[in-house]
């Protein structure tokens, strides 16, 4: 093909190949659906409800043309995946990311309809986003990547059909970017139709947070539960990622006296069983963007051998399958919580369980975020700002509700966490789409 015939957008990395991703034995969207088929047979769900209920209601696939700054025209992918609606209107994150895939965000959706499920939110899960490098990519060609994407999308969102909510690369500045598309189109300010935007423009206090305070809240419920730690042992916690949710529960951790041992980024692992200077850490890497270089006297590792050190718990707040049948018989916690989506595999998990080691689910343990999106799509609609304490009291009470949920089936059916939390979605879920029926 002649090159003046190539999208531009294509040429994201300047002539460089993209990294492929190391292969594993099972995607997300498998595990995600392995799950979902274990859950939907111990409760006995029937057939017909476990056809409707495997496969995503819509997927929508859209080109987003962007005008360039050289002045060329780039085409790049965008999607839609809406996952369920027997709870509610969809609601879920945009991604920009330049390796975005469709089955991952069919895996996504559909965490984010358990989710919502698990934590009693009248929500159905979706997600989406746009195949971008916002990283090669100027302000001003994200922003009309965005606002194009926006558009091309505008029968289907809205606060009463599916709200966006922020995710990789997608901030505060980019949802304010989404809101107002969607405002200019319906002649009103749509504050609703999107979460996670500036406070200045209806976002919610303790926003930014939000996953991380699920996180801290879920996590010291497991550890009272499981009786790890005392008043003269604080838990030593590693944990692999140092962004928007690993960076910050590091932070909470590190103030509430936790020894936080190990944290780290895409480049490298810190760690020291005595603890880490969390907030010296987390400073360099807010000015340099990496751990790299960081001067803090500790050692040096591979994420894959800071899963393995010995702790009390450890949280994978980075990348899906982080611990898979290759290396769970390594994992040397007393608990696990997942922090991101999907970091443990569906295989990894049975290993852990049969090594009896815990693992708290991402669709219970970072449902903190989504919960806060609730609050501010509540917000929005009744025109209210609620004050900070009042946001971080109510979501310590969803997340402590659901918490008991789980457990309360975990008993009840005598299985792991995960399942756990997983038939309790299901069955909310397959309620909720038996109630409603089938418009056929």
């Amino acid at each position: 093909m002649p090159d003046s015939f190539r999208n531009p957008a294509d040429q994201d990395l300047d002539g460089h190949l993209a990294a492929t991703p190391v292969l594993d034995e099972e995607t997300p969207f498998a595990s995600v659906q392995s799950l979902f088929d274990e859950a939907a047979e111990k409760l006995g769900v029937a057939e017909d409800a476990y056809h409707v209920l495997r496969k995503p209601d819509r997927e929508i696939s859209c080109a987003v043309p962007v005008q360039l700054d050289n002045g060329r025209l780039g085409v790049f992918d965008g999607w839609r995946v809406q996952h369920n609606m027997g709870m509610g209107p969809f609601m879920g994150p945009m991604r920009l990311d330049p390796n975005l895939k469709l089955d991952d965000l069919r895996a996504l959706a559909a965490w984010m309809t358990w989710k919502c499920a698990v934590l009693n939110i009248p929500f159905g899960g979706a997600a989406g986003g746009i195949k971008i490098n916002t990283k090669r990519r100027s302000q001003t060609e994200v922003e009309r990547a965005v606002r194009r994407y926006t558009a091309n999308l505008l029968d289907v969102l809205g606060p009463d059909s599916d709200i966006l909510a922020p995710d990789v690369a997608s901030d505060e500045n980019v949802m304010a970017w989404v809101m107002d598309t969607v405002s200019l189109h319906e002649r009103h300010t749509a504050g609703a139709a999107v979460t996670g935007k500036p406070v200045a423009l209806g976002g919610s206090a303790g926003m930014r947070d939000g996953t991380a305070r699920g996180l801290r809240a879920i996590l010291n419920l497991a550890l009272e539960r499981l009786r790890i730690g005392s008043l003269d042992h604080r838990p030593v916690v590693v944990i692999q990622g140092a962004g928007h949710v690993g960076g910050n529960l590091a932070r909470l951790l590190h103030g509430a006296g936790f020894t936080v041992a190990g944290i780290s980024d895409v480049n490298v692992a810190l760690y020291d069983p005595e603890g880490l200077p969390i907030p010296e850490i987390l400073e360099h890497r807010a000015k340099s963007g990496t751990l790299v270089d960081c001067k803090v006297e500790c050692a040096r590792m591979t994420n894959e051998e800071l899963l393995a050190v010995e702790c009390d718990v450890l949280v994978p707040c980075a990348i899906a399958n982080a611990i898979n049948s290759s290396n769970a018989v390594d994992v040397r916690a007393k608990l696990i919580v997942e922090g991101a989506h999907g970091p443990v595999s569906a295989r990894a998990d049975r290993i852990l369980d049969e090594r009896g080691l815990p693992v708290v689910p991402d669709i219970l343990a970072n449902a903190g975020g989504v919960v806060t999106n609730y609050f501010e799509w509540v917000q929005n609609r009744q025109g209210l700002n609620w004050v900070p304490d009042l946001v971080s009291r109510r979501r310590r009470r969803f997340m402590t509700e659901a918490w008991n949920a789980v457990l309360a089936f975990r008993e009840q059916y005598d299985v792991r966490l995960r399942m756990a939390a997983h038939m309790l979605a299901v069955k909310r879920v397959s309620e909720a789409d038996a109630l409603r029926g089938i418009y056929a």
